[in-house]
């Protein structure tokens, strides 16, 4: 008996130090390569390999800084291209409102008659921003507009079921293609008339957007009173917004200088600024006909 028990025991302590230990639930992949099955090494470490002996190779580094270089001056171009025909600081200028100058200013564009300077101010030859003169022209008050006019002409046509994505993106282009083209007669006429002034693109921009404020207004009040309402709307703020275009082109655009030139010049001048000012009461009537019925 003491000698089963005596086996009995030996046995057991035999059969614990030959248990094999339980599986872990995680490799230990902390010695490198060779925990993996097969001696295939960690996911990723061929990358970071791959990787540090790039960044350690002479010719590679060589080529990171050149393309660096190539990128850094491709992007002074840009940016010296970019300022070259789009100057930023010119832009603000012609956004620098507030709310007293964008009310003053519509009306002004509504009821110009009774204004009487019409020359812009300057201060060390330099011109006042729009919110510190009412002359000054802006591309806040059209670039509003054009958007207000996009949004009542989808009204316009749902009220007439006649609304569709591809009719209102038709509308919106078109208006803005007539700005465009407008513009670029009006700089060929100042490079035919030889028109000495200050006058840049941004400033044709701005008076040739202020047509929209006539079309919101002749759009509103035909879709309230009916086509007698939008003609009579239509000739008003046309017939208004022909004098503005006179009166600031003359004095504001043109400049003062240029009226003590040749008699020639001053009458190119004088046709410019009329055909300008005749041209916009047929866009304002192009781009709203269709609205109210």
């Amino acid at each position: 008996m003491a000698y089963h028990s005596g086996y009995g025991a030996h046995g057991s302590k035999h059969r614990a130090r030959a248990a094999p230990d339980p599986p872990s639930l995680f490799d230990d992949t902390s010695g490198g390569y060779s925990s993996q099955p097969g001696g295939y090494p960690a996911p990723g470490a061929d990358v970071a390999f791959n990787v540090n002996h790039l960044l350690g190779d002479p010719m590679a580094n060589v080529a990171m800084a050149y393309g660096s270089s190539i990128a850094s001056h491709g992007k002074d171009m840009v940016h010296k291209e970019l300022h070259r025909f789009v100057s930023v600081n010119k832009l603000k200028y012609f956004f620098a409102v507030d709310t007293a100058y964008v009310a003053k200013k519509l009306g002004l564009l509504v009821f110009p008659y009774t204004h009487r300077n019409w020359e812009v101010q300057y201060s060390r030859d330099v011109p006042l921003p729009p919110r510190q003169d009412l002359n000054a022209p802006d591309l806040y008050i059209p670039t509003m507009a054009f958007i207000t006019y996009v949004l009542l002409a989808g009204m316009a046509l749902g009220i007439q079921k006649r609304f569709s994505p591809e009719v209102l993106g038709l509308c919106a282009s078109t208006a803005l293609v007539w700005v465009v083209m407008e513009v670029l007669a009006l700089l060929l006429g100042i490079y035919l008339a030889t028109v000495r002034s200050d006058l840049s693109t941004f400033h044709l921009l701005a008076y040739s957007g202020y047509k929209y404020v006539g079309m919101i207004l002749s759009v509103v009040t035909g879709l309230l009173f009916g086509s007698d309402g939008y003609y009579v709307a239509l000739a008003w703020t046309s017939s208004a917004l022909m004098y503005f275009i006179v009166r600031s082109l003359r004095t504001a655009a043109l400049g003062s200088d240029s009226m003590g030139g040749p008699a020639p010049r001053q009458r190119l001048q004088l046709y410019l600024t009329l055909g300008a000012a005749a041209f916009q009461p047929l866009i304002i009537y192009w781009l709203t006909f269709h609205l109210v019925r």
